[in-house]
């Protein structure tokens, strides 16, 4: 089994567990892509057909590498098992067997932006100012109450007489559930809790997926919600097969449901489970693995586990103090440019920050000191045109989805006016005038020809389609420089959906779609490989990868360790996870800065250094005036 050659004795008994509940406690750096891999690779060379094989992960881009690395040891053109995302599973299961809970065969997938958009307007209807309860806060809670496996039904019982804010989040709820029936549509949320819902209710429904995945293979685990954690179990029910893989050190999203308890007991609901300890960190120095242990054993819900490596020592790890946030900006960008000066290149550096308002300085001062950087803020799937030439794609596969038609018909402008959308969303379509009549004539036999075509055009060529088709190439070609890059972005869009063109019509296009409605800021950073540049991130998006030179930014008391805001307790543990994720990103060199005076909200405030450098041996710390005591605390 040359397959097996280079892996060390941990991961090759994580491989070789085939049978049963297994439980892989993966650290930093330890290779776990590379045990999931070979164990799938495994079962496939024992002679379990791969159509019995699911894994699962959190992100397409996860999704992708583990694909492709399958596809490079099984053979381009060899079957290949199911591996989705969470939600992606869930897609397959809803569009498969979702009749049986009243979810139509081609539905649409509301992103964030649809979700708040709907609410706000719930709001407004209900006589409230969004900007007194924003929408984003109510999708928050709706969002985990359902990870929680509530009910709307449920949440009104339990919440509409808690408080003012209680009443509000049922009532909205109540009409955003209206909104999406009337849409075809599901939330992402939807998207775990009907699968686990129609598998609990219908037993030959649970029987036929249970059968048809035998061997079941969660990645992130310590990341599962509740409800996640559910449909993990009710999968693995009837044969027991689950190999899960995660890191309770790295557990950074329980503020948006996340449970380690699902990891912490995985022994008490499987209790002939296997635990195996991947403790071996391939990534990182000798210095920044021992920073990086000294961090985490500070925390106290955990299970006890600590890296070791056979890299080198390699440097300290340096700790900047600067005057305010824009002196740290501008040393950063000076350091980087020492880093290029010494071979390293740049997209080979990343520079991490707790809150998105740190990257503004940051910003600036990479573009006055030239050096090349790529931000994760702003996703492909978030920009304007793209979001209207998706609307098009909908709406040509379901005609009756009311506001797609609402975007498409103002994209580009055909002269529909504010009046004749209202006299069209209320049904009063007798009371348009000859002209108005026609025009929306017009743009309905666009979309009706569309939606002929959509049966059996490959996803690629129907998108190119429904640029030509819907004006918008016409309209953006002839505009002006920003206008004719908004084009290039929608012509993206076609590359995108060839990836979907095996697969026939209407299938191949409705899977382009959810695909990119759950698109990722790591999926964003795939999109980007190609440029050059310094990658600037949250420690959140930098979860999973991995570079030469990090720099952490912002250590500093409230900071990182980050505040609770308004009601919302620090979590301590959390945050220091969260510096645990940030350390272990980098391979050779780690460089933690912080700000004396930092303006937050136009106001300048004295910071402290974060509590986090006290946990971290001094002994691995280099303090940048050349002392080995830090001068930043006097």
């Amino acid at each position: 089994m040359e397959y097996l050659e280079g892996l060390n004795d941990r991961q090759r008994e994580a491989v070789l567990a085939t049978l049963g509940p297994v439980s892989v406690l993966a650290g930093a750096g330890s290779g776990k892509t590379r045990v999931l891999t070979t164990r799938i690779l495994h079962l496939v060379r024992e002679g379990v057909p791969v159509e019995q094989i699911l894994a699962v992960t959190f992100t397409n881009k996860a999704a992708r590498e583990m694909r492709e690395r399958l596809r490079t040891r099984l053979g381009e053109d060899a079957p290949m098992p199911t591996i989705a995302t969470f939600h992606g599973l869930g897609r397959i299961l809803l569009e498969e067997h979702g009749r049986a809970v009243g979810v139509p065969r081609y539905f649409s997938i509301f992103d964030r932006d649809d979700s708040e958009r709907v609410i706000k307007d719930a709001l407004k209807a209900m006589d409230i100012d969004p900007k007194e309860v924003p929408p984003r806060a109510i999708l928050s809670r709706i969002s985990k109450a359902k990870g929680e496996g509530m009910t709307a039904v449920e949440f009104r019982e339990k919440h509409s007489r808690e408080s003012f804010r209680g009443r509000v989040a049922s009532e909205v709820w109540q009409r955003y559930d209206t909104a999406l029936r009337d849409e075809k549509a599901l939330d992402f949320d939807d998207l775990i809790a009907l699968p686990v819902r129609l598998l609990e209710a219908h037993a030959d429904v649970r029987n036929a997926v249970q059968e048809r995945w035998r061997y079941i293979h969660i990645d992130e685990f310590q990341d599962t919600n509740e409800l996640q954690g559910r449909l993990a179990n009710l999968l693995a029910e009837k044969h027991h097969n689950i190999f899960v893989v995660g890191d309770i050190d790295q557990c950074i999203y329980t503020w948006r449901g996340a449970t380690i308890e699902n990891l912490l007991e995985f022994e008490k609901t499987y209790p002939t489970a296997k635990t195996i300890i991947l403790e071996h960190n391939y990534r990182s120095s000798g210095t920044i693995v021992a920073a990086a242990n000294s961090v985490i054993e500070q925390n106290r819900n955990r299970k006890e586990k600590r890296s070791v490596t056979s890299n080198p020592a390699g440097e300290r790890i340096t700790v900047h103090a600067a005057p305010s946030a824009e002196g740290e900006a501008a040393w950063i960008a000076k350091e980087i440019k020492r880093e290029m000066a010494r071979g390293i290149p740049p997209e080979h550096v990343a520079i991490l920050f707790r809150t998105n308002f740190q990257s503004r300085a940051l910003e600036e001062a990479l573009l006055h000191a030239r050096v090349p950087y790529k931000l994760l803020g702003t996703r492909f799937f978030d920009r304007k045109e793209v979001k209207d030439m998706l609307a098009w794609v909908r709406l040509a596969l379901e005609p009756s989805r009311e506001s797609d038609r609402m975007r498409a018909v103002q994209a580009p402008s055909r002269g529909i006016g504010k009046v004749t959308l209202g006299k069209l969303a209320a049904g009063q379509r007798d009371l348009l005038k000859p002209a108005e009549r026609a025009k929306v004539e017009k743009f309905e036999a666009v979309v009706a020809a569309l939606s002929v075509a959509s049966e059996d055009t490959a996803p690629s060529a129907f998108v190119r389609l429904v640029i030509e088709k819907s004006g918008l190439e016409s309209t953006l070609a002839s505009g002006t420089e920003e206008e004719r890059e908004r084009l290039e972005n929608i012509h993206e869009l076609a590359t995108l959906a060839s990836r979907y063109d095996a697969m026939p019509g209407k299938e191949g296009i409705a899977a382009f779609l959810a695909d990119a409605a759950l698109a990722s800021d790591q999926d964003e950073l795939d999109r980007k490989e190609g440029s050059t540049g310094v990658t600037l991130m949250t420690v959140h998006a930098a979860k999973g990868l991995e570079f030469d030179t990090v720099f952490v930014t912002g250590m500093e008391e409230g900071l990182f360790p980050h505040e609770g805001m308004g009601n919302e307790e620090r979590d301590e543990e959390e945050e220091r996870r969260l510096f645990y994720v940030a350390v272990t990103r980098a391979k050779r060199r780690l460089i933690l800065t912080l700000a004396r005076v930092r303006r937050i909200y136009g106001t300048d405030y004295l910071q402290e250094p974060s509590s986090f450098l006290n946990d971290i041996d001094a002994a691995h710390l280099d303090y940048d005036d050349g002392s080995s005591e830090p001068a930043i605390y006097i």
